[in-house]
């Protein structure tokens, strides 16, 4: 009798004989650990987001009987009481924040691209001394500054006003070194020394040629320093003492604290919370879209 031979699988191309046929490359399998690790990350930093966006829809007993991302449905109510709460000085908070936060990040930007265009643009003495100092300035923490800036308002009696939480905000030294090396890198010295040698003046010359160029930069620096005047607590609480004054993060925090005895605020508290961040969400899709905008234009001018 004849046996039937039995023909022998060939491998698999790309696999190693003596392994399983749909089991990945040990390569693959350590290229989705950085995958794995920022989705990690994004749970981490979305999960708080999340739960005072879901918090904010319950009313105050749902708020503590409920599953915590289960939505409820006291939003309508919350947003009214918030707005009800001592005739709407939620709103005046964040009018204040949106002053300090607008106005300060404006003129930060305006500072930030004067100076850093100087220091990219023209040699003299001590330039990098000063750039060195702006440094040391950006490794300085905030907290470590508030308390001379409190002593120094003090002796000039501006202390308690718009412009004890204005005025420190409008050097900012990250600005300034964001803006030194975008205009070094987007402002060509030949298009500068052309315009010289058409005798425009220094400020037209800054003004109608480098500003242009300078503009997605200074994007950027109006929004870290929105974002970082509008999120700051410290400068306000050690500056200002009237309430009417307070900005959003220093008016929720004061509620807070009255919460700890009423618990009922809790709920304002969650749902004011969950309307400052909106504007921060605006800004931002409103910038993104600029910087779009800018990068197809260069593209096209290109």
């Amino acid at each position: 009798m004849s046996s039937l031979a039995v023909p022998k699988a060939e491998p698999v191309a790309g696999s190693t004989p003596g392994t399983d046929r749909g089991r990945p490359p040990l390569r693959r399998r350590i290229a989705l650990i950085p995958t794995v690790t920022l989705l990690l990350g994004a749970i981490y930093c979305l999960l708080p987001v999340a739960w005072v966006v879901i918090a904010a829809t319950k009313s105050g007993r749902e708020l503590f009987s409920t599953f915590t991302f289960l939505p409820g449905s006291g939003f309508a109510d919350n947003v009214r009481d918030l707005s009800a709460y001592r005739d709407g000085v939620y709103w005046a908070w964040m009018g204040n924040s949106a002053l300090y936060a607008g106005l300060g990040a404006l003129l930060s930007t305006c500072v930030s691209a004067i100076s850093g265009y100087a220091l990219a643009t023209y040699r003299f003495r001590g330039r990098e001394t000063i750039f060195n100092v702006l440094l040391a300035g950006v490794l300085m923490p905030p907290v470590i500054l508030a308390v001379p800036q409190y002593l120094l308002l003090a002796k000039v009696d501006l202390t308690d006003s718009y412009l004890s939480v204005l005025l420190p905000q409008i050097l900012f030294p990250y600005g300034v070194y964001l803006a030194r090396i975008y205009a070094a890198a987007a402002v060509p010295a030949d298009v500068v020394e052309a315009g010289r040698m058409d005798g425009a003046s220094e400020w037209r010359i800054f003004t109608r040629i480098a500003l242009p160029m300078m503009i997605p930069g200074m994007v950027t620096v109006f929004l870290f320093q929105f974002v970082a005047i509008w999120n700051n607590f410290l400068l306000p609480y050690i500056m200002l003492s009237d309430d009417e004054k307070f900005p959003i993060t220093l008016g929720l925090f004061t509620l807070l604290e009255q919460g700890a005895n009423t618990p009922a605020l809790y709920t304002l508290v969650i749902t004011g919370a969950f309307l400052a961040v909106l504007p921060l969400v605006a800004l931002f899709l409103v910038i993104q879209r600029f910087w779009s905008l800018d990068l197809l234009s260069g593209a096209v001018k290109s």
